[in-house]
């Protein structure tokens, strides 16, 4: 196997999957991640899957995945806030963040280089090259997009500029603290995943390991999602306008909410949920929002070019598969990067292998976000899985 001179867009879990283990191959790999502060401290929860277990296996730190919460059992409030359902099925929400700043480390130094956006990605004569914001470019025999949403590797992919398509609704989100929980809310919402259904939306909200991997109580963080529709440009364009006025594409962040848009999703808490819901979104300070898109590449390579995670295929985040399906991807890239010298033929049978993968998460997650928008039952399929914009 030759050794590659390789380069990720996107410094994400899934450029720090694919990084890492190729760089334990021998390949000569580099992230390029256009956030200048980096990634670190973004997350909260994930579900741990099948494929993100045999990654950390294949890297030597399969403990990892033992840094989570155990959420007891699922619970159903109605609209008084009584329990309604019980489900006896813990499960544990592995920290985000632990297992970033973990896949970190192995990718440390001048191998992940922060606030380096890229223009465009081109193929000549056998090499493919990445041309920067600040004009600067360079060639590698691999270029990885694992820049998620919004990738610029796409286009050279497949010959055209390919857009993520808004699916109607959005996730707000909260993560804070446990201890600012009110204690009437803190003892029935802790160590439980709880659930309030409405029509065309739900809401969700369980425990997450603290900013470092913390766990024992009263270092842990609550965290809720609440699924609301925003049908239409207009509506989006709205919801995603920061308190300065700019319109973001995808996501606002952590103290991006203009006051009275805060206000306003305040006065809904109160008016549509729960008291124990009603007095968790309270208690974020800072609510953020993710806008919920649909993506599906019809290739996966192109040349010396490839994608992976979202960059390929974006999939709703009721699936609570996202993360998984990066590893998979990048332990299938490994895979076929070790049976040949040829990576253009390698990057074939990485798609052959993948691409029916991504299709079907793909359609699970429009299923689960069908039955959201329709009677709001998807919240009783999985928690999904929760990453700060």
């Amino acid at each position: 196997m030759a050794k590659l001179r390789i380069r990720i867009v996107g410094g994400s879990l899934g450029g720090l999957f694919a990084a890492a283990i190729l760089r334990r191959d021998g390949h000569d790999v580099k992230i390029y991640e256009r956030s200048t502060g980096g990634l670190a401290g973004r997350g909260a929860g994930l579900v741990g899957q099948t494929e993100i277990f045999a990654i950390l296996r294949a890297l030597g730190c399969e403990h990892v995945a033992g840094v989570g919460v155990v959420a007891k059992e699922r619970i159903i409030f109605d609209r008084t806030g009584e329990i309604v359902e019980r489900h006896k099925t813990p499960q544990m929400q592995i920290s985000w963040d632990h297992l970033y700043s973990t896949l970190h480390d192995f990718v440390a130094g001048d191998a992940y280089i922060l606030g380096r956006s890229v223009r465009s990605v081109t193929q000549k004569e056998g090499r493919a090259s990445l041309l920067f914001d600040d004009g600067r470019q360079e060639t590698a025999d691999l270029i990885i997009g694992a820049d998620g949403v919004g990738s610029v590797v796409r286009e050279a992919v497949l010959g055209w500029p390919s857009p993520s398509i808004y699916a109607g609704y959005v996730a707000w989100r909260g993560l804070f603290p446990e201890q600012a929980l009110p204690p009437a809310s803190a003892e029935v919402l802790l160590d439980r995943f709880a659930f309030y259904n409405m029509p065309r939306s739900h809401i969700l909200g369980y425990l997450v390991a603290g900013p470092k991997g913390e766990v024992s109580p009263g270092t842990r963080r609550y965290n809720w999602v609440w699924y609301r529709p925003a049908p239409g440009v207009e509506a989006l364009s709205r919801v995603l306008t920061d308190s300065k006025s700019h319109i973001h594409r995808y996501s606002l962040s952590p103290g991006k909410l203009s006051a009275q848009r805060l206000q306003i999703l305040l006065a809904d808490a109160e008016a549509q949920l729960p008291p124990p819901f009603a007095a968790a979104v309270a208690a974020a300070t800072e609510p953020f929002l993710q806008a919920i898109f649909d993506f599906e590449t019809p290739r996966m390579a192109n040349g010396r070019v490839g994608l992976l995670g979202d960059a390929a295929f974006v999939v709703r985040p009721h699936t609570a598969m996202g993360v998984a399906k990066a590893a998979g991807d990048a332990l299938a890239l490994r895979a076929h990067l070790a049976t040949t010298d040829d990576v253009q033929s390698a990057l074939r049978d990485y798609e052959t292998e993948r691409k029916p993968v991504g299709e079907l998460i793909a359609a699970y997650g429009r299923q689960l976000g069908k039955a959201s928008n329709d009677d709001a039952q998807c919240g009783l399929a999985t928690s999904g899985e929760t990453k700060r914009p």
